[in-house]
């Protein structure tokens, strides 16, 4: 029998223009392993029709005839239709009120639900993510952030010819302004306003790597930690320059109990044993940008009360921009409070009142808090997703999903991922119970 996959059509936001599955990478998989391709048409999405009428895929409404269908943001409540499984991203492994009714809708139905965010190796590790291009989106936006944040204060500076993201046709074109303005800051300088300018960097993962690989399209000089305070304060240090400091766990927490040395595993298991020791560099930074996973199991990097003290006075403070990557709502960054859209991404949050503002102008720091930075990038941010989904499609479109789940044939990696079974959560999955009402469980 065929396997028959279908791709739905992304109407979450009117910006998610991405596509799980590109028509190339659907074309070879038909070619290599038989699989049949449904889409459903898209006024937004960045691959049009015609592109996949011309890799072979059927470009239909219904999609029935298949029995996996893979998305990639939430689906709405009506869809879901009995027995099919289903592979997106569904954000409900924290419990999440907000999509619980859409578990609820599942487990009644009876579906298979596929995470991707749960698609990891033997030690832990995401396979399946966008974090890069989420990451050099944000670094993108909040250079943008922080040109008009200058310009508003009145301070000339390199950083206002870079547009919003989903302006730009493709990466390489928004690349080439933000080494347009580095060339600027090699010839011409920094306004003395903001020299030293420093950005720091929390977090090391896949979005953190996106971050620091945008910043290497300007000249830029990497710090430690322990060296912040003194080149912030450094009258010598250069204006030809962007001083880049990447800050990891044992930078910003420590150890509750005196003469206790950092450990990470500890921190990660206990991290109540430790607290925050991240303000000691807030007043010397230009832009923060925070990629750190967070609960709130956690201590903050930008709580509100330090954040009311830093802009406190009335002195200009240096940190201009939060580049809120990870978009946890009064997470990490406790400032952030919404989610914005890429069109109207920032917002300025008033330590005083606690007030939020849209735009750059006000007193206190801009935030950056868009939650679907990736989508300014579809078709890039597309196909490189295709590309590491790939290896487990087979797998998935030709699985028997009749079986018990301790039978199914699925890679391990795969198996790791799935939430419901059968419309009942997995055994690693029980807990998820809690967050649901009583009949549900």
């Amino acid at each position: 029998m065929t396997a028959r996959i279908g791709i739905r059509r992304e109407d979450k936001s009117r910006w998610e223009r991405r596509v799980p599955i590109t028509p190339t990478k659907a074309r070879e998989l038909r070619e290599s392993h038989g699989i049949e391709f449904f889409v459903q048409p898209s006024p937004i999405r960045v691959f049009r029709e015609a592109e996949f009428e011309q890799a072979g895929v059927h470009v239909q409404e219904d999609l029935c005839p298949t029995g996996v269908i893979f998305a990639v943001k939430e689906i709405p409540l009506q869809y879901f239709q009995p027995g099919k499984t289903y592979v997106f991203f569904a954000h409900v492994i924290k419990g999440q009120p907000h999509n619980m009714p859409m578990l609820k809708r599942m487990m009644e139905q009876g579906c298979n639900l596929i995470d991707y965010e749960k698609v990891t190796d033997e030690r832990g590790r995401r396979l399946i993510f966008f974090g890069w291009h989420a990451g050099v989106v944000s670094m993108i936006e909040s250079l943008w952030a922080l040109g008009q944040r200058l310009r508003w204060e009145g301070v000339a500076n390199p950083f206002t010819e870079i547009r919003h993201t989903y302006t730009y046709d493709s990466l390489a074109t928004v690349r080439a302004d933000v080494h347009a303005a580095g060339e600027r800051i090699k010839v011409e300088g920094l306004p003395r306003e903001i020299t030293p300018l420093i950005v720091g960097v929390a977090g090391y993962g896949n979005v953190g790597r996106g971050i620091l690989e945008l910043l290497t399209d300007l000249p830029t000089v990497e710090i430690e930690p322990t060296e912040v305070a003194k080149v912030a304060s450094d009258p010598n240090a250069s204006n030809r320059v962007v001083y880049r400091v990447l800050f990891k766990e044992e930078h910003t927490v420590a150890p509750n109990e005196p003469g206790t040395h950092f450990d990470l595993q500890d921190y990660y298991l206990h991290p109540q044993k430790y607290h925050s020791t991240f303000e000691q560099y807030l007043p010397h930074l230009t832009v923060l940008m925070n990629s750190n996973y967070w609960d709130a199991r956690y201590p903050r990097l930008l709580t509100k009360e330090r954040a009311r003290e830093l802009f406190g006075g009335p002195q200009r403070r240096r940190l201009r921009v939060v580049g809120d990557a990870s978009c946890d709502i009064q997470g990490s960054i406790e400032c952030t409070l919404k989610a914005t859209e890429p069109d109207d991404p920032v917002y300025v949050w008033n330590p005083q009142t606690g007030a939020v503002t849209m735009g750059v102008a006000g007193t206190g720091p801009v935030i950056l808090a868009v939650d679907i930075l990736p989508s300014e990038l579809p078709r890039e941010a597309s196909e490189y997703f295709s590309e590491i989904l790939e290896p487990f499609i087979p797998a998935i479109a030709q699985a028997d999903f009749s079986v018990p789940f301790e039978e199914v044939d699925l890679p391990s990696e795969i198996a790791r991922a799935v939430i419901l079974y059968h419309g009942k959560l997995t055994p690693d999955y029980k807990y998820i119970a809690k967050y649901l009402s009583p009949q549900a469980e």
